[in-house]
C-alpha cells in the first residue's frame, strides 16, 4: 500500500527557506514519479515541481523556477523540497504525491495536477505559513 507522509512545514519569515520531507513506502520508488503540490485557502491545487525518480529528470513551475529544488534520496525511500526566498504567497499546504513512472509525464502533470486522477496517490500534507 503506497503511503506517503511529509513533514518539515511551519512557521516562515519572507525570504527565509525551509526543506519539506516525504517519507515514502509501499512501492519501488525508482520505478515511480514523485511530484509536490500545494494548496492554498480558496485556491485551486497546483502542481510545483516533478521528478523521475530512475533517470533524474526535473520539471518546475514557472511560479518556483530558481527558487524551489526537488531531489529524492531513493535509499531513503524520502522525497524532498527545498524551499528558498520564500513569499507570503508561498503559504498553503503541502504534499506530495507518486505514480508509477510507465505512462507519467511530468511535463504535463505539473500544470495540469488533476490530470491522473485516482491513478496517483497523495499525502496529507504539511502547512507551510510565510508571514512576518
Amino acid at each position: 500500500q503506497v503511503q506517503l507522509v511529509e513533514s518539515g512545514g511551519g512557521l516562515v519569515r519572507p525570504g527565509g527557506s525551509l526543506r519539506l520531507s516525504c517519507a515514502a513506502s509501499g512501492f519501488p520508488m525508482n520505478l515511480y514519479t514523485m511530484a509536490w503540490f500545494r494548496q492554498a485557502p480558496g485556491k485551486e491545487r497546483e502542481g510545483l515541481s516533478c521528478i523521475n525518480v530512475e533517470d533524474g529528470s526535473t520539471t518546475y513551475a514557472n511560479s518556483v523556477k530558481g527558487r524551489f529544488t526537488i531531489s529524492v534520496d531513493a535509499a531513503k525511500s524520502t522525497l524532498y523540497l527545498r524551499m528558498n526566498s520564500l513569499k507570503p504567497e508561498d503559504t498553503a499546504n503541502y504534499y506530495c504525491a507518486t505514480i508509477p513512472s510507465y505512462g507519467a509525464d511530468c511535463h504535463s502533470w505539473v500544470p495540469h495536477p488533476g490530470i491522473y486522477g485516482d491513478m496517483a496517490a497523495y499525502g496529507k500534507g504539511t502547512l507551510v505559513t510565510v508571514s512576518s
